[in-house]
């Protein structure tokens, strides 16, 4: 893996395993604000104060620390889940210049703590967010628990199409309470009618720079 600036000063991470990175190139920073802050936490945040969160690719930590942030700020209580089946190291992790480009660089203990806390287990790091890690590739996902917002960032279609399938699509409609959101920046037409197949209401909306559009599908 190689870490690289993106448009917006902050990092992203280049796998060689799948060719694409974990980011937009147009802004890590940018593009987790506008399509799962913006468009999924807030969302949420309008009619509620505890959230249960999913992210499919837990990847850099990124979107768990802005939304660790983000429920601070708004006094929310947050339950994240992030499955990610090949995680970064913390070497890795210790590199990345979020929290400067955030503007709290007091807080990169608690963002190693995202990296560092343990696996497989429910870990509070806050009274406004807890967090459970699971190391497993998302088509052996299983859970009896249900979430408010899906955070689907998965590599995008043609870096791994077998996790934009109906199946596993119909597993996060599933895994949804009902009023629940799933919120990505992929708008392709076959994902959003595989969305609508499963049962989501879609909302095509405008997208973080480089993209005209990102989705988010409503339960």
């Amino acid at each position: 893996m190689a870490i690289f600036v993106t448009q917006d000063g902050s990092h992203s991470v280049f796998t060689e395993k799948y060719g694409i990175s974990y980011h937009s190139k147009y802004g890590a920073v940018t593009e987790s604000a506008h399509v799962f802050i913006d468009a999924g936490l807030r969302f949420k945040a309008v009619v509620q104060q505890e959230i249960a969160i999913l992210e499919v690719g837990f990847g850099t930590g990124l979107n768990a620390f802005m939304t660790w942030l983000e429920a601070e700020r708004r006094n929310l209580h947050v339950q994240y889940a992030g499955i990610e089946a090949y995680p970064i190291t913390a070497g890795d992790a210790e590199t990345l210049n979020f929290t400067a480009q955030l503007d709290v660089p007091n807080r990169q203990t608690d963002f190693m703590r995202l990296h560092q806390c343990a696996w497989e287990r429910n870990i509070k790091l806050s009274e406004h967010f807890s967090l459970h890690k699971k190391k497993i590739r998302l088509e052996a996902f299983r859970t009896t628990r249900r979430f408010d917002l899906i955070y689907f960032d998965a590599f995008a279609p043609q870096a791994q199409p077998e996790l934009w399938t109906e199946r596993i699509l119909g597993l996060m409609y599933k895994v949804l309470k009902p009023e629940g959101a799933l919120v990505t920046y992929c708008a392709q037409g076959a994902f959003k009618r595989t969305l609508k197949k499963v049962g989501f209401e879609v909302e095509g909306l405008e997208g973080p720079p480089g993209k005209r559009e990102m989705t988010r599908g409503l339960k």
